[in-house]
C-alpha cells in the first residue's frame, strides 16, 4: 500500500552511491518522489531550483557536509525564499554532542546508521505532516479573504520569482493589470455587499480563463494582477481577450439583480522589454491599463516599444 504521492521532491544528499541508491529505491516505493545529489554542491544547487521540501542530507560528504549545509538552508534559504525545508540528518556520529551540533545547526531530525528504513518511513510521514501544516497556514496568509485569490504581497512574490527563472531560463514573462469598469458606480447603486459579490464573481471567472500554472492575485481594490510564465508578446494579446470574454459575455447574478460588467486590460511581456525590472514592467502594464481606460473601456491595451499599444475589444 503506497502513502500520498509528495507534490514535492525529497532531496537525498549521500556521497556512497550504495546508500543513495537504496535510499531512492525505499522512498520511491512508499511512493514519494525523489532527486538525488552526491555531494553538498549539487544538494545545494537542487535546493535552489527544486521544489523541495523535504531534505535527508548525510552528514560526511565531500565539500559542503551536511551540518554546513544544514545551516545555510536556515541562514540563507529559508529567510529569502519563505519556505520552510524539513531537514532530517544522517550520519554515524551519535553521541549526544554530535546530536546537539546537529539540531543546533538547523536539522529538524536525526537518524543513525545504519538506517531503520521502517524508522526513516515514520520520520518522512511525520516531516510531510508538518511540511502540510506549513504550507496549510502559508496559504491562508497569502490569500486575499474576498476574492480567494492570492493577496498583493503574495502575488508580487510570484511575479519576482517568475522574472528571475525567466532570466535564468532565457523565457518572457508577461503580466496583465485588470480593472473593473465602473466598479464604483456598483458599490455607490447597489451597495458593497453587491459590489463584493460582483467582485468575487470576476475574479472567479478570471480565474478559470488562465493556465493552470499561471497565477492571478488582488493587486488592491477591484484591480487583479495576473502573472503568465513563458508568454510572449504576441500571446498576451490573446490572453488579454479571453480575460475580458470570459467577465463580459454573460452577466453576473447578484442578490441586487443581474449585473452587466466588463474589464479593462493591461499588458506587457518581458520578451519586447528585455532589461526591465520587475517594478518597470508593472508601471508599463499599469499605464496600458490607463490607456485601456481611457480609449472607452471594455477593452485590453498590449505595450509595444515606443507609445502605441496594441488593441483588443
Amino acid at each position: 500500500m503506497t502513502e500520498e504521492k509528495a507534490s514535492s521532491q525529497i532531496l537525498i544528499a549521500e556521497d556512497e552511491f550504495l546508500s543513495r541508491t537504496a535510499l531512492e529505491s525505499n522512498i520511491q516505493d512508499w511512493g514519494y518522489d525523489t532527486i538525488s545529489a552526491k555531494n553538498g554542491e549539487e544538494a545545494w544547487n537542487i535546493i535552489q531550483n527544486k521544489n523541495i521540501r523535504i531534505a535527508i542530507l548525510d552528514w560526511m560528504m565531500p565539500g559542503s557536509n551536511g551540518l554546513n549545509l544544514c545551516r545555510k538552508i536556515r541562514e540563507e534559504f529559508q529567510e529569502k525564499k519563505k519556505k520552510y525545508i524539513y531537514i532530517i540528518l544522517v550520519t554515524g556520529r551519535d553521541s549526544q554532542e554530535d546530536v546537539l551540533e546537529g539540531l543546533a545547526a538547523g536539522a529538524d531530525d536525526y537518524l543513525s546508521k545504519p538506517l531503520n528504513y521502517q524508522e526513516l518511513r515514520i520520520r518522512l510521514q511525520n516531516g510531510k505532516r508538518i511540511i502540510d501544516l506549513e504550507e496549510s497556514r502559508m496559504k491562508l496568509a497569502s490569500f486575499d479573504s474576498l476574492t480567494q485569490l492570492w493577496n498583493h504581497n503574495k502575488i508580487l512574490d510570484f511575479f519576482e520569482e517568475e522574472i528571475q527563472r525567466g532570466k535564468r531560463e532565457n523565457l518572457p514573462t508577461g503580466i496583465i493589470m485588470a480593472d473593473i469598469d465602473y466598479f464604483k458606480r456598483i458599490n455607490d447603486n447597489y451597495g458593497h455587499q453587491i459590489g463584493d459579490q460582483a467582485l468575487f464573481e470576476v475574479s472567479r471567472r478570471l480565474k478559470t480563463a488562465i493556465r493552470r500554472y499561471d497565477k492571478i492575485g488582488r493587486y488592491g481594490g477591484d484591480e487583479m494582477l495576473v502573472v503568465l510564465p513563458n508568454c510572449r508578446h504576441q500571446n498576451i494579446l490573446q490572453v488579454a481577450q479571453r480575460l475580458c470574454t470570459s467577465v463580459n459575455q454573460e452577466k453576473i447574478k447578484s442578490d441586487g439583480g443581474f449585473l452587466d460588467i466588463t474589464i479593462s486590460v493591461g499588458g506587457v511581456s518581458s520578451s519586447i522589454f528585455p532589461q526591465a525590472s520587475s517594478k518597470n514592467l508593472l508601471q508599463i502594464s499599469d499605464k496600458a491599463l490607463y490607456s485601456a481606460k481611457m480609449k472607452g473601456r471594455n477593452q485590453a491595451q498590449i505595450a509595444q516599444p515606443g507609445k502605441e499599444y496594441m488593441s483588443v475589444k
